[in-house]
């Protein structure tokens, strides 16, 4: 297991692109929109891991609700797991649950589920299984 990313709800994906561009000289790997979670997010570079700036595309979208109630900031710690379903019901055989309760597939092709902050410390954590289809400096 190793983390995969860092996702931070921003406001305005320009807006935070131009502080990592301009302040730290890093220029996003990837732009994308994830229709089923209405967000926007870019994917910056960062070691061997990854910052994912989200931004939302609809007011009813989680990361939106995350904005209103606790303004911009991070939004999860994302690990790579080898085996997501393996690990989504380890998590559920330890007594803690899923925010969803099945294994969904992000916009990069890689599938993942988030589990619960209340049975984590407080932080919402995502497991993530990526294949061949991650690319370098993805």
């Amino acid at each position: 297991m190793r983390i995969d990313h860092i996702g931070i709800a921003v406001r305005s994906l320009d807006q935070a692109l131009e502080f990592y561009r301009d302040a730290l000289g890093v220029v996003p790997v990837h732009r994308t929109v994830v229709k089923h979670e209405r967000v926007e997010a870019a994917v910056l570079p960062a070691g061997d891991g990854r910052l994912e700036l989200l931004e939302p595309t609809s007011g009813d979208s989680v990361i939106a609700r995350f904005i209103a109630r606790r303004g911009e900031g991070l939004h999860h710690v994302a690990l790579q797991v080898d085996d997501v379903e393996a690990a989504a019901q380890a998590v559920r055989r330890s007594g803690r649950r899923l925010v969803v309760d099945r294994v969904q597939t992000g916009a990069e092709g890689y599938k993942y589920v988030f589990v619960h902050p209340r049975g984590t410390g407080g932080v919402l954590l995502e497991l993530v299984e990526r294949g061949s289809e991650r690319t370098s400096g993805e």
